[in-house]
């Protein structure tokens, strides 16, 4: 509830600050004493329009402050500064925030009935909500449904998104795959032993040259070996030069092997035209999947194992993809079934919150008017509006387009009535022109209709009727005076016999009556009558 309001330099208000208590509190006063700028006050803090000429006339700026408790004890303080050159600051428990914040948070503690731009139940959400608690329509079924499908939808966003860049990309996989595989890569090596073997191929008959020479030069006639064993020849005979006998054997015996190697790599090199065209194919598919895949084949190899377990992801997701597609087509049956269900229910509720609140009317000086709610017909008709017609042979149409000020507060009083606690407003409820244009047994039902729904939450109405304001458990006066040639608004709650003047002033603008007092004091005597009951 609201605990407490102050408002510095706001039109006629220098510096105001009013307590209030639970239950129902009436701002009453003479006409331009500044009750409704505690209205313009209470609108400042849930978001209301802040224009320049709000400010005190001679002040910089003015400030408006409100702090709330919650029903779990729980303190909020808002706040807003206008500047006179007409911009404003927000601020919720000391920090500065947007408008919107300040609105939003606002808008849960305040509600205020009387203009058009901050009452929740003129919120589609909000009438959309009223509907759904006044009928107890479970939505718990429908709200499971709808989370299910999105929790659905989310995994198939998580296994790759779209079917058809899914499909594109398993179609390009699969298809180097398929190009790797038939390539039967061994190992990372098989191109530089095929580079080997291509120059060996390449170059045959020139190696065969060049073996056979060497070995022609090595063992023919005239050759290495035959001048080795003639060197050997002559130091046999000469016993101390036997260690260089020796080496010359040695060297022999090399020359030997040496010979009987050249041969046998002549016997291995042979020309092969068709081996050498393979080993050709062969490096050039090698290279073509090194453009592909990767610099080196090492690489290539990496590219088809990273491959294959892309695939195979793919392929499970598809899979996957495939049961979910298949839960979600079913998720959405039971959702639509459930829509149907909501929509069916919140079209018969419709009838009967308007029915119950069109009864509220007629005591609350609104018996010419008629009251319905419509739901949307797509369901599960979410769409909710308050349908109003003041008066018969005017066309019914949304309330906060066609309902005076008093008229909506009214109509509101009678809504909150027939709602009860089930409409989850904020805990404080201002009503603004309920009485406009009403008096005499009208007044008596709005003021019983206020002080009824002040037993569930606190209310606060500006009144000029003492029929109204005599319903209220705390008064608060608003009355100006002139100081060093400025007006300036004050407020005070009046009990007892200053209650007393002040309703005899509302009621004969004598305050020092006596019969205005004996009126009074029975107005005061029959409302707590009315309220005990």
């Amino acid at each position: 509830m609201l605990s407490e309001l102050r408002a510095k330099n706001l039109g006629v208000i220098e510096d105001l600050r009013l307590s209030f208590e639970q239950g129902m509190t009436a701002v009453t006063g003479e006409t331009g004493a500044g009750k409704t700028l505690i209205v313009t006050a209470m609108s400042l803090l849930v978001g209301g329009k802040a224009e320049a000429r709000m400010v005190r006339s001679g002040a910089d700026e003015a400030t408006v402050e409100g702090r709330c408790v919650d029903m779990l004890g729980q303190e909020c303080v808002l706040r807003r500064i206008i500047s006179a050159a007409g911009r404003s600051r927000c601020y919720v428990d000391g920090d500065m925030v947007a408008l919107g914040s300040l609105s939003e948070r606002g808008a849960e503690l305040v509600d205020i009935h009387g203009q058009h731009g901050h009452q929740q139940l003129l919120r589609v959400n909000m009438q959309r909500n009223a509907l759904d608690a006044f009928s107890s329509i479970d939505l718990d079924p429908l709200l499971k449904s709808r989370r299910r499908l999105h929790d659905i939808d989310a995994r198939i966003a998580e296994l790759g998104g779209d079917l058809r860049t899914r499909a594109r990309e398993l179609d390009m996989v699969t298809y180097q795959l398929d190009e790797l595989a038939r390539a039967e890569l061994s190992d990372a090596d098989e191109d530089l032993r095929l580079q080997s073997e291509e120059e060996v191929l390449g170059d045959a008959e020139q190696l065969r040259l060049a073996l056979a020479g060497a070995h022609e030069d090595l063992e023919g006639d005239g050759g290495a070996l035959d001048r080795l064993r003639q060197g050997l020849a002559k130091l046999a005979n000469t016993d101390h030069l036997a260690s260089c006998a020796s080496r010359l054997r040695a060297l022999i015996a090399e020359a030997d092997d040496l010979g009987a190697e050249l041969i046998k790599s002549m016997d291995t090199i042979s020309q092969d035209p068709e081996r050498l065209a393979a080993v050709q194919r062969r490096r050039a598919v090698l290279s073509e999947l090194r453009r592909k895949y990767g610099p080196t084949l090492s690489d290539v190899v990496a590219f088809r194992d990273e491959s294959q377990r892309r695939h195979d992801s793919l392929v499970a997701t598809d899979t996957a993809v495939d049961c979910l597609e298949d839960e979600r087509a079913t998720v959405l049956v039971e959702q639509r079934k459930l829509e149907a269900k909501v929509g069916a229910a919140r079209r018969s509720a419709a009838k009967a919150l308007g029915a119950a609140v069109q009864a509220r009317l007629s005591d609350l000086a609104l018996g010419g008017a008629r009251f319905e709610v419509h739901v949307g017909e797509t369901d599960p008709g979410d769409e909710v509006s308050l349908m109003f017609q003041a008066n018969l042979g005017s066309p019914l149409a949304p309330l906060s387009a066609v309902a005076s000020g008093g008229e909506l507060a009214r109509t509101m009083l009678a809504l909150r009535l027939v709602l009860g606690e089930a409409g989850g407003e904020a805990e404080t409820a201002v009503f603004d022109e309920a009485d406009a244009g009403i008096g005499g047994q009208a007044a008596v039902a709005v003021g019983h209709a206020l002080a009824t729904l002040a037993r569930r939450r606190q209310v606060l109405v500006v009144t000029h009727l003492p029929q109204v304001a005599a319903f209220a458990s705390t008064q608060v006066v608003v009355d100006k005076r002139t100081e060093a040639g400025a007006t300036i608004a004050l407020a005070d709650i009046v009990t007892d016999d200053k209650r007393v003047i002040e309703l005899s002033r509302m009621l004969s603008g004598m305050p020092e009556s006596e019969a205005g007092h004996r009126h009074a004091e029975e107005l005061l005597a029959d409302a707590r009558s009315m309220v005990a009951q």
